[in-house]
């Protein structure tokens, strides 16, 4: 099954057509509000706004799974993503990213390994997924900043041309 089958819903609760982002590349992130690494929305929202135009998107998925760090209703997590970090890119409902309940998108991105060869569970919040034109995935764990060179890069070489 390709990632682009899988259905979500935005914070709003209407469909989120992963369909849409099929010819670019889209960075899928599970996000938090209240962790460590929430500040990486700033970096999130500056790539976003930097290649939307070329081709990509950010895709925030919120998730309550790693320290209860996302427990807002979609409408608390849009308001603070939007009058905090300015976030203007998509955010889907909140999911279940491990475990029995785990989303059928992150069954299929889980299988990918990152540069370290490491596969299965999503280690912390925002852990990062690239997916290219066409379905192929890069997978960055949560500590790889959207500043990182490695990431840029691959975003970079990820665009439609």
């Amino acid at each position: 099954m390709s990632i682009y089958e899988h259905t979500l819903n935005r914070l709003d609760g209407t469909p989120l057509d992963l369909r849409e982002y099929e010819d670019q590349a889209l960075l899928i992130v599970n996000v938090a509000s209240k962790c460590g690494l929430t500040p990486q929305y700033e970096g999130l929202e500056r790539m976003h706004e930097e290649y939307a135009g070329k081709g990509f998107s950010v895709l925030g998925v919120p998730c309550n799974q790693f320290g209860a760090q996302e427990p807002g209703s979609s409408e608390e997590i849009a308001t603070f993503c939007s009058t905090t970090y300015g976030v203007t890119f998509p955010l889907a409902e909140k999911v279940e990213v491990n475990g029995d309940g785990r989303h059928p998108l992150y069954k299929e991105l889980t299988a990918v390994a990152d540069a370290d060869g490491r596969d299965g569970d999503i280690q912390w919040n925002f852990e990062k997924f690239l997916v290219a034109p066409g379905g192929a995935v890069a997978r960055f764990g949560p500590m790889v900043t959207p500043e990182d060179e490695a990431l840029v890069s691959a975003v970079e070489s990820a665009l439609p041309h």
